[in-house]
């Protein structure tokens, strides 16, 4: 360790002030704890809401399902939120909770460290250390963005940044914009641009399957009610939840389910694009669900607008003052944004983080990131991954597997509490069969057989790292119930391990076992 100064220990330290490391915040301080800190490397709270302010940027899951359940908001304006929005609804709750006295904003951490000979972690920023019992990484998986691994992306003359990283002063009227990517952001992004620039170069390595948006606003008399009514917002969450769930089958490639989910993406393209060459090349030549589902009912219009036009092509290169792409097209263009998504499945915060025997989490996860219960890696003490390993959907709300991973922690930091305070640390046996069953798990599933190279998988290994192979309520149902026999102890009142399997239902004594899919 440096030779900075030291405070005192806490009982729990968060890093990263989203979704995740608030909606902890908000239970930890419900359940009477107040002895924690979140640390957030921005100088506001919100995450990717924060980070992602570009024209058009919203969610495309349903505010009254992206939002917590234990924090319903009846005032949301819309069916689909738009990022302002939520990240004012996470300021909201960041003061109504009390949870300012908890921030650390504008703290970059440098490192996590476990000491095994005090039992407790060591985080290390701005010159100064603070311990803490228990470490929980919240840094969620949308926060680094990804730039293309092409020559010259630095040497472009003009206004060039990432979608994530959005310039407050660009201007984009009278501009010659090329936009490299094709994902959410870009789906987004174009239509706006579309209105206001000179002309918008899209360049598209694969397209994206597109359904229909249908937002809407709601009106005063349904805000009203939502206020009035508290029940009637957990009445229609439970339906937008089951409605979301109703997805997964297609992307288990359930036959009848992924005909109807094909046919519904490729009627919208059909029904909005009627140039058989535009069409052609709008379309997906992967399976639905391979690649993340978008929603827009703009995207496919702006497309056709004259001033745009589509590169059917990935970035080869960058010069001064123009983008080459891969099957030679030449886009001379005064600004590039890169709306080229995200370090999903290979960390950096990994980079920063040392378990037992200085064991760097990017070496535990050098084959791909893995957990127990997609919360928990052995080796590394007390220590929480909220938003990582297999616990991400590509059909439902992030927000439901956080508050899943949520109540684990709860559970973990109420038994830690209670007990004689020995360091939790999973057994890896548990560790690596719950890795094997989720592997077998997603080998039927689209994102492995469905014919595209996603940001679902490892970049190196080509596995599974990112998405949860089954339906929300499958998480929810095996992965929200801390089981202190699942880690390793020593003395008398040590456990033997039973057979280790992915989380499910509990026996009185002994480690999980498994419940059927």
């Amino acid at each position: 360790m440096s030779s900075a100064p030291v405070d005192p220990p806490q009982a729990l330290a968060i890093i990263g002030a989203g979704f995740a490391g608030i909606g902890l915040g908000i239970q930890l301080r419900r359940a009477g704890y107040r002895d924690f800190t979140i640390f957030e490397r921005r100088d506001q709270v919100g995450g990717t809401w924060h980070d992602n302010v570009y024209p058009g940027v919203a969610c495309d899951v349903p505010s009254h399902l992206y939002s917590y359940s234990f924090r319903p908001n009846p005032s949301w304006s819309r069916f689909y939120a738009h990022g302002a929005e939520i990240q004012q609804y996470l300021h909201d709750a960041v003061r109504d909770e009390g949870l300012g006295a908890h921030l650390r904003l504008g703290v970059d951490v440098e490192s996590m460290h476990w000491n095994e000979a005090d039992r407790l972690w060591e985080i290390t920023a701005q010159n100064r250390v603070q311990r803490a019992r228990m470490l929980v990484v919240a840094c969620g998986r949308l926060s680094e963005p990804r730039f293309p691994e092409v020559p010259g992306v630095q040497l472009f003359q003009g206004p060039s940044f990432h979608s994530a990283r959005w310039d407050q002063s660009f201007d984009p009227r009278g501009r010659h914009i090329a936009v490299v990517g094709s994902g959410a952001s870009a789906v987004q992004l174009v239509p706006h641009l579309a209105e206001t620039a000179r002309r918008v170069s899209v360049l598209q390595r694969t397209a994206p399957y597109i359904v229909p948006r249908n937002d809407h606003a709601y009106g005063t008399a349904e805000q009203r009610m939502f206020d009035r009514l508290p029940q009637t917002m957990e009445q229609l969450r439970a339906r937008l939840f089951w409605r979301q769930e109703e997805g997964f089958a297609a992307r288990a490639l359930i036959p009848e389910a992924l005909k109807a989910a094909r046919v519904r993406a490729l009627g919208h393209l059909s029904n909005q694009v009627h140039d058989p060459d535009l069409l052609a090349r709008l379309t997906p030549a992967y399976e639905l669900g391979c690649k993340r589902v978008l929603l827009s009912d703009t995207y496919y219009p702006a497309m056709q607008d004259p001033n745009v036009t589509l590169v059917s092509a990935a970035l080869e290169r960058v010069e001064a003052h123009a983008l080459v792409a891969a099957d030679g097209t030449r886009v001379d263009a005064d600004a590039v944004i890169y709306a080229t998504g995200f370090q999903s499945t290979r960390q950096p915060y990994a980079t920063r983080v040392r378990g037992v025997g200085g064991v760097l989490l990017s070496e535990q996860w050098a084959r791909g990131m893995h957990a127990f219960a997609s919360t928990v890696v052995p080796g590394f003490p007390n220590m929480f991954v909220v938003n990582g390993p297999h616990a991400s959907l590509g059909h439902n709300s992030a927000v439901v597997m956080i508050e899943t991973q949520v109540k684990y922690i709860l559970g973990a930091l109420e038994h830690w509490s209670r007990t004689d305070r020995r360091p939790l640390d999973v057994l890896p046996e548990l560790a690596e069969t719950y890795d094997l069953q989720i592997q077998d798990l997603s080998k039927d599933t689209v994102w492995i057989r469905g014919g595209c190279n996603s940001w679902y998988l490892d970049e190196k290994t080509r596995r599974l790292s990112l998405i949860w192979p089954g339906p929300a309520a499958d998480f929810r149902r095996r992965n929200g119930i801390f089981n202190p026999y699942d880690f390793s102890r020593s003395g008398p009142d040590a456990q033997p391990a039973s057979e280790p399997t992915v989380p499910g239902t509990r026996t009185s004594e002994g480690p999980s076992v498994a419940a059927q899919p």
